[in-house]
């Protein structure tokens, strides 16, 4: 509290900040947004003329809201989109072994001896059981009931989630030999052009970000939320496979990030975001955020 007092005191514009999150559910989007960006960058969002990604990222909240958008970002409406569209490549997706409604419903002696449980509606609420025989239910149980309470839109206003209906699947637990946590591809597409990814390695301890252009080319930059990390990446076999998934799955989207894993040179789809860490971290250099920002055409500005 002292803290946030001296907060305050220096930085006046973090009372509005502060205020928006206590009292989400009451304030409109423009000024939540407006809010907690300038708190995340210290000046207000371009919101009427944005320049950068995380400005125009902003924009598209406001202003691109496709119904569309809800079926691609629940974990479980997604699975049959991918497999009709990008099936035929050889991209899967992981099996759901059963959706309940509650976490009371969870049968976990039904399981197999490894799984994983996450929420449909959500980010940031997986559950992850290497072995059933030892693994804490109680605290899954409580995890996962809380994340089925949380209305995911009001984070960081990304529209999509507030038609999402809360559920629970359940997934087999994949992971690729040698590796104590699987690699992450996450493939930035503008308007169904692959421009850039990153790699999401080391979840088991400090998760670190390393971004790439679309030619793999190592690039060098970061954002606030995420170190990058000293390995070399190797250029996957399969990368065209998946850079071409990811493009036929975003054709017709100004911008989305397409996300997949490699287990044994066989690709698996993982999710689309459309609002990368909700367009509310920095970029560093600054300049990069301006560079995105030019591979993002709005729908306003299409000729």
């Amino acid at each position: 509290m002292i803290r946030r007092i001296i907060q305050a005191i220096q930085k006046p514009y973090m009372v509005k900040y502060y205020f928006a999150k206590a009292f989400s559910p009451l304030v409109g989007d423009r000024f939540y947004i407006d809010a907690v960006y300038t708190a995340n960058f210290g000046k207000r969002p371009n919101l009427d003329a944005p320049q950068t990604y995380n400005e125009k990222l902003q924009w598209l909240k406001l202003h691109d809201r496709r119904p569309e958008y809800a079926r691609l970002v629940d974990k479980s409406t997604v699975k049959p989109i991918v497999t009709e569209k990008v099936g035929q490549l050889g991209v899967r997706v992981i099996p759901t072994l059963k959706v309940y409604q509650s976490a009371e419903e969870i049968d976990f002696n039904a399981l197999p001896g490894s799984f994983v449980l996450k929420c449909t509606h959500d980010s940031g609420s997986v559950v992850v059981c290497k072995d059933r025989d030892d693994f804490d239910v109680e605290k899954a149980i409580r995890k996962l009931k809380k994340a089925l309470k949380r209305n995911f839109y009001y984070k960081s206003r990304e529209y999509p989630y507030q038609y999402i209906k809360p559920q629970i699947i359940a997934e087999p637990y994949l992971s690729e030999i040698g590796e104590e946590s699987l690699l992450d591809y996450k493939l930035f597409c503008f308007n169904g052009v692959c421009k850039y990814l990153f790699i999401a390695s080391d979840r088991a301890t400090e998760v670190k970000f390393d971004y790439f252009d679309a030619q793999f080319n190592r690039l060098p930059i970061r954002q606030k939320a995420h170190p990058t990390s000293d390995r070399q990446f190797e250029k996957p076999a399969c990368f065209e496979t998946m850079k071409q998934a990811a493009e036929i799955l975003s054709q017709g989207i100004p911008q989305v990030r397409v996300d997949f894993y490699i287990i044994r040179n066989q690709i698996y789809f993982g999710e689309m975001t459309f609002f990368h860490h909700g367009g509310f971290v920095p970029f560093i250099p600054d300049e990069a955020d301006r560079e995105w920002g030019e591979q993002l055409q709005l729908p306003s500005e299409e000729k």
